[in-house]
């Protein structure tokens, strides 16, 4: 069975090209090849040895996502859809703003995590994504838009793990991942640039600073723990004071000085002033730890089963002026691509969940910051 290279950071292509009795420049030669300049076809590799590229066929591909829609928004956001087997797809969705590009992308097919807000927690877990078709993601849409664009240089300059799924749940598939975004022979993107959204897997996030320390946000959603456990069932266990003391370790080794956390806004639920209150307290208490933080405060997209509303305009303004009183960063989040269902909780389109039942999907965990919800951020003044 053929190998695809998609699923190997250098490393492991070293490791790969070795078992063929190649030197390790050729891994190199050949990681360049796939990832800079988004070559599929082993017979266009001009400078690897014949010999090699003879061999090559036999043993190994390189294959991106089968594409099943792309949607175009009127503001220029890109969705596509992919199908990775077993009537599962994922969505990838670009962002393209006047001093960047950003790519949200996925990591799971379904999500375990089961937070209230979220219809993808609605349908289910199916499988993780191998680190293949984590890549392919970007792989796919980095060199897709240059050709559209008639471009040689990078279109995507930021990543967010902020699509289907809890990333630091399928940490082995997602590790080599991120070292191929960062590696110069590949995306060459910056730490600050590549962020990896978490509901508070404390464990990984520890890993996760020793491994490769990206950009974190934290998805947070609620200022005390019966709240939260009852928004986000992973609370129960891991309670806030361990995530935020996790959250200080990892900004000792984070490529920003500060972490980011989400706050998705819910009408009566966790929008009123005394939760804004507890709020500042909280984050008081860890800043003098030495935690330094940035909210995004998020509308919530409704669907049926959830039996939640969004946060009125007022009422998000009201909160969002408590945090900022309190010399708290934050921002209110504004949609784009709601033409094409690219906001965050929207629906991804008829799809097969793990039961087998034909059901609408969401295909995005509600409240990540960028990813399928896709947005710009607007600073409030106090």
């Amino acid at each position: 069975m053929s190998v695809n290279l998609l699923d190997f950071d250098l490393e492991g292509l070293t490791a790969f090209c070795e078992g063929l009795g190649e030197k390790r420049f050729r891994a190199t030669q050949l990681f360049r090849w796939i990832h800079q300049k988004g070559a599929s076809d082993f017979s266009q590799m001009t400078d690897l040895a014949k010999s090699l590229r003879e061999k090559l066929p036999s043993s190994a591909c390189i294959q991106g996502p089968n594409v099943v829609s792309r949607q175009n928004s009127a503001d220029g956001t890109i969705k596509w859809l992919f199908e990775v087997g077993a009537g599962n797809v994922i969505e990838t969705v670009f962002i393209p703003e006047s001093d960047r590009g950003t790519l949200c992308i996925s990591s799971q097919a379904g999500c375990a995590v089961g937070c209230r807000f979220c219809s993808t927690g609605h349908q289910g877990f199916s499988r993780n994504l191998t680190t293949a078709e984590i890549l392919a993601q970007l792989w796919f849409a980095e060199h897709t838009l240059r050709k559209e664009l008639k471009i040689s240089e990078r279109v995507i300059s930021n990543v967010v793990m902020m699509g289907m799924g809890e990333p630091l749940q399928n940490y082995s598939q997602l590790l080599p991942a991120l070292r191929v975004m960062l590696d110069d022979h590949a995306y060459g993107l910056s730490r600050r640039r590549v962020t990896v959204s978490t509901s508070g897997v404390v464990p990984m996030m520890d890993r996760l600073a020793r491994d490769c320390a990206v950009a974190l946000a934290v998805s947070l959603h609620a200022p005390n723990d019966a709240l939260r456990s009852d928004l986000v069932p992973l609370n129960k266990k891991y309670p806030i004071d361990e995530l935020l003391q996790a959250c200080v370790r990892y900004q000792a080794a984070a490529p920003r000085d500060f972490i980011t956390f989400e706050y998705c806004m819910l009408e009566g639920v966790n929008d009123q002033p005394e939760n804004a209150r507890q709020l500042v307290a909280l984050m008081q208490k860890y800043a003098a730890a030495g935690l330094s933080s940035k909210f995004n405060l998020i509308p919530f997209n409704p669907f049926p089963a959830s039996g939640l509303k969004c946060s009125k305009p007022p009422v998000v303004m009201a909160f969002s002026k408590i945090l900022l009183d309190a010399g708290i960063v934050t921002t209110v989040r504004k949609t784009r691509g709601d033409d094409i269902d690219a906001a965050c909780g929207q629906l991804a389109g008829d799809v097969q969940d793990r039961t087998g039942a034909k059901q609408r999907l969401a295909s995005q965990r509600q409240g990540m910051l960028g990813g399928i919800k896709v947005v710009v951020t607007e600073r409030l003044s106090a």
